[in-house]
């Protein structure tokens, strides 16, 4: 395609033939050592699980954890491939790199997750070894989770090894954050509103203001959709929306913790999708609705209940954080990300400051609300120390102190966000990561071979794009 209309006007060296080939070889040779010197089965999913049974008093296999975190680790495997990566094939050229970077970073990031993450909460002291079972797993696809999220605000515009280093230390950052909030505050987080979605949006966007490419305008005719990406993006929608119950609750206390969580997300996610259908109708003059708000304003609610999801916040009060989030989202990919780009200098591809970071945030103090809130006549006695875990050096926290310790719980991951990406954004500025130019951006072409279209795209498809606004229709 050397063609005067698409030879990039800024050379830059898109190669990584060497880059991306040593990096994938060394670092997976890197997880080979390290697994053979730390990590282990724990007694659930070793051998001597037979012992185990009768030193423990054990009944029937049918009480290891395996049977219990199975199907919740299922549904969240399938929203960190399927989901995530459906989700980001909605550029018209960019859909290869969407689900296929998608597919790399998670495989590599839920590896150095289950180090990371093992060091911190399962390392045995005395043998100085980790012991993993399921419930690792779905930790350590936790974890990917909020790289996948850095990624959808650099979509299309950095290599494949960029997106290497950002898991590298998106995974880093996300284990020292969640041990801070987790254990050194003691607050609750089941769905990770503050670990996984405030961090993982502030990481990508913070990553993104540092990397801001001012002649991005080259590449408009390929930042947007088609119609049958649309669809695509929407298949990635609909798994995330359907097994958000299972994300939400896959790592609360057995019984009614998960129970509850699960049945709160689901009447969340339920409202959010009405009122972004309302606000995208409304936004448009003919009252035609957005497919951008669709595919993820719908989502926010999930966003929104990660944190609160276990607490007695009663189905009623579920339906409004759905309501409240799908509103604000959906305002924020009709006024905030035009704002963010145009003032604040700050390109997000997918809109992750709308779905995750916002979200996030207001899930986290919505977390700290209802915790604050929470009282021996809604939980009983017993149901409080059960549910927010007063027990042992925190056994004379009052609900009022946890509450404000949720709220501090999230502005640290917010600011382990925002700190780390920019210090990730510095690194990745150096020029040997070979990222595509500005006129050379959302193109699959740069790092896939890509069969030969028989029809082309010519460039008059710009009405589609969903970054630019539809001034006229407003």
């Amino acid at each position: 395609r050397d063609t005067p209309l698409h030879r990039p006007l800024y050379m830059k060296n898109t190669n990584v033939r060497v880059s991306l080939p040593a990096v994938c070889f060394v670092w997976q040779i890197a997880m080979i050592v390290l697994f053979g010197v730390f990590i282990r089965y724990n007694p659930e999913s070793d051998a001597h699980w037979v012992e185990h049974m009768r030193t423990e008093n054990i009944s029937s296999d049918i009480e290891n954890d395996f049977y219990y975190r199975y199907p919740s680790f299922q549904d969240v495997h399938v929203m960190i491939f399927v989901g995530f990566g459906f989700l980001m094939t909605f550029l018209k050229r960019y859909s290869f790199g969407g689900v296929g970077f998608n597919f790399l970073i998670a495989s590599f990031g839920l590896q150095w997750a289950l180090l990371m993450q093992g060091w911190f909460h399962f390392l045995d002291h005395s043998t100085g070894k980790i012991y993993i079972g399921v419930e690792n797993l779905i930790n350590a696809d936790f974890c990917c989770a909020g790289s996948l999220i850095a990624y959808g605000a650099l979509l299309g515009k950095v290599s494949p090894v960029q997106l290497m280093v950002v898991t590298l230390f998106g995974v880093t950052l996300f284990a020292v954050e969640e041990y801070i909030i987790l254990h050194l505050l003691h607050c609750r987080d089941a769905g990770g509103s503050m670990v996984i979605h405030a961090f993982g949006g502030y990481y990508g966007l913070a990553i993104s203001w540092v990397l801001y490419r001012p002649n991005l305008h080259l590449s408009k005719r390929l930042n947007g959709s088609v119609y049958h990406s649309d669809v695509f993006a929407m298949i990635g929608t609909l798994f995330l929306w359907m097994f958000w119950p299972s994300f939400n609750s896959a790592i609360t206390d057995h019984g009614d913790g998960q129970h509850r969580a699960a049945i709160n997300t689901y009447l969340a996610l339920a409202s959010t999708v009405l009122t972004t259908v309302a606000i995208s109708s409304m936004s448009q003059k003919k009252g035609k609705l957005d497919m951008v708000h669709i595919q993820n304003a719908t989502l926010a609610g999930g966003v929104a209940m990660g944190t609160a999801a276990e607490f007695m916040i009663s189905p009623y009060g579920s339906l409004i954080v759905g309501f409240c989030t799908g509103i604000i989202s959906t305002f924020g990919y009709l006024f905030v990300t035009p704002f963010l780009e145009n003032k604040l200098k700050l390109q997000d591809t997918c809109g992750v400051h709308n779905l995750h970071a916002v979200p996030g945030m207001l899930g986290g103090f919505i977390g700290a609300i209802v915790a604050a809130a929470a009282s021996e006549e809604v939980y009983s006695r017993e149901g409080l120390i059960d549910v927010f875990d007063f027990e042992g050096k925190h056994a004379n926290r009052t609900v009022g102190t946890q509450g404000g310790y949720q709220a501090a719980g999230t502005c640290v991951a917010i600011a382990f966000g925002l700190v780390g990406g920019a210090i990730v954004g510095f690194i990745l500025k150096f020029p040997i990561w070979g990222d595509p130019a500005d006129d050379n951006c959302y193109d699959d072409e740069v790092y896939w071979e890509v069969p030969e279209d028989e029809e082309t795209i010519p460039p008059v498809l710009e009405y589609n794009n969903h970054m630019i606004h539809k001034h006229q229709d407003m």
